[in-house]
Order: C-alpha cells, then sequence, then structure tokens
C-alpha cells in the first residue's frame, strides 16, 4: 500500500469523522474475492476498508447507499458507512469494524425474524427496482422501477443476465431460457408478490453475528422486490438452519408456492455465477431451466 494513498485515505477518514488521526496502521484482512481488504487502525479505533482501482468507485457508492438504505429499515444490523471515494487512483469504501463471527444457533434465528421484519417494513414503496442501478457481485444490475414485478424480474434480471451470457458466448448453452421468460406468470397464480426492502444477495458469507449474538449482514444488492428472492438466495448454497427458517415462517410465513418460484429466483444467481466465473455453472442453469420449462408447459 503506497504511503501517498495511505496519508489521503487517513484525511478521509479524519473528515468524515470529524477529529484528526496520527497515521493509519494497516492490517490485511479478508472478506472480499473482488476487491483488497484491510483493518485500519489509529489511536484505539479500527475501520474495515475496501480498496481497488478507480473504476471500482461506482461499485463502492452502490455498496454504501444499500447498506444505508438496510440501515433505515432498524430491523437488522449492518456496518456503519464512514465514507468512500477515490484517491491517488485508487477507491475506497471505509466502514464500520465489527468483530463478526459465524451465525450461532440462536443468532440464525435472531437473523431470521429480522429479515422477516425487514421485508414487512414499509417504506412508502409502491413499486419495484430502486432509484438507481448498483452490482451484484461486480456484474450491474438494473433497477429501473416498474409496478409489474414479473415484468421487472423477466426484464431487468433474467433477460439482462441471458443477453451477458450471450455476449460471452455462452447464448447457445443457455437459449432455452429465453422461451422459459413468456412462460413466467404461470408462477404467479394466485400470488401477488408485496414491495419489500431486500438486501439481494443474502448467502451465508454475507451474513455474521456479534460477540452477544445480535446478527450482522453486509455486502448488499439492494433493490424493492419479492421478498423470496432473498429466501431462495439463502438456500442456494445452504448455510442458514432450520431455526432461521422457522423464525422467519413464525413472523411472516412463505407462501405454498415458493418452492417453485424458488428456483426461479436462484435462476438469476446461478446465471450471473455464469457471467461471473464461467462455464462451470452452465450445468446447473440448464437443470433448472429445464425444470421450469417442464412445470409451466
Amino acid at each position: 500500500m503506497r504511503p501517498e494513498f495511505i496519508q489521503a485515505l487517513d484525511a478521509a477518514i479524519s473528515g468524515a469523522v470529524g477529529k484528526k488521526f496520527a497515521t493509519l496502521t494497516t492490517h490485511s484482512a479478508g472478506g472480499g474475492s473482488n476487491h483488497q481488504c484491510f483493518v485500519v487502525e489509529s489511536a484505539g479505533e479500527r475501520y474495515f476498508v475496501k480498496t481497488d482501482s478507480g473504476a471500482s468507485l461506482p461499485q463502492f457508492a452502490a455498496e454504501a447507499a444499500a447498506l444505508r438504505w438496510l440501515a433505515a429499515s432498524r430491523c437488522v444490523r449492518v456496518p456503519e458507512v464512514i465514507c468512500s471515494g477515490s484517491e491517488q487512483g485508487a477507491a475506497f469504501l471505509v466502514l464500520e469494524y465489527l468483530a463478526l463471527q459465524p451465525a450461532s444457533r440462536e443468532g440464525q434465528v435472531r437473523l431470521g425474524r429480522a429479515l422477516a421484519a425487514m421485508h414487512a417494513a414499509d417504506f412508502g414503496e409502491h413499486r419495484f427496482g430502486l432509484d438507481h442501478d448498483n452490482f451484484v457481485g461486480a456484474t450491474p444490475q438494473v433497477n429501473a422501477r416498474t409496478g409489474d414485478w414479473v415484468h421487472f424480474f423477466r426484464e431487468r434480471r433474467l433477460r439482462f443476465q441471458l443477453d451477458l451470457a450471450q455476449s460471452k458466448r455462452f447464448g447457445k448453452d443457455l437459449a432455452p431460457g429465453y422461451g422459459l421468460l413468456d412462460k413466467l406468470n404461470g408462477l404467479f397464480v394466485g400470488y401477488t408478490p408485496r414491495v419489500s426492502l431486500l438486501h439481494g444477495d443474502l448467502w451465508s458469507g454475507n451474513a455474521g453475528e456479534m460477540d452477544r449474538g445480535e446478527p450482522v449482514v453486509f455486502d448488499p444488492a439492494v433493490y424493492f422486490g419479492d421478498r423470496e428472492t432473498d429466501l431462495a438466495m439463502t438456500e442456494l448454497f445452504g448455510g442458514f438452519s432450520t431455526g432461521f427458517y422457522a423464525a422467519y415462517d413464525e413472523i411472516w410465513a412463505r407462501d405454498t408456492g415458493y418452492k417453485m418460484r424458488r428456483t426461479l429466483y436462484q435462476l438469476y444467481h446461478v446465471l450471473n455465477h455464469v457471467n461471473l466465473f464461467g462455464a462451470g455453472y452452465i450445468a446447473q442453469a440448464q437443470r433448472m431451466i429445464a425444470t421450469l420449462n417442464a412445470e409451466l408447459g
């Protein structure tokens, strides 16, 4: 880490918190497959920092906005945003440092309740999407608002990912996915999603807890959508307990049609993994597309 960048980062943090620090001490830290992460410390205070090339500034700005949305729900703890910006040709995001650990059995129960409460929170929103686009991982995520959820998910989520895969020469492998797009209404007979604030990328690697069991989530890709999309993502890679789901259902039980829509919502993330990580996820995406096409006829 160049001394000039550390000095600029020191000045940015000092300006954000309203007091001058001595020169920051840095410690490497895990917590990011796309960016370099480390902890800075001065005068006994610690902050978690992500940094990358200046081109990453839009991603960091979107993450900061997403964390503020989640914090506004007052339902689940997230790291406080300290500041973000670009200095010396490098972008950065500075967050409150939280000493996290994997969620315990009790912490999973608390997280299930917190997530249900967040999904039920009333932000006065009546349309799906968000007032700005953001990212899911490193992939752009289009959030142009609409009152039609099926249209939103078909065009802003599935078609976007299928078109991106086609541009990466995976289109032939995933062509049956386009045939699915006009059938989606069949999964929503008798079910009208409410507009809920979503984490947007809630897998077990993006959740933890504090030492007293307070659940924490981070690395969000927020927008307003069907709450089932968050729940489907928690099941895609595992790591959430039966207690988590039971606690969620105590607050707001899942709809009986969730199991088939779960496959639809997971498909979005699997397609995104194809686009981010390559052909290793194509077979999984193909199986999911075939399942949905068979169900919808």
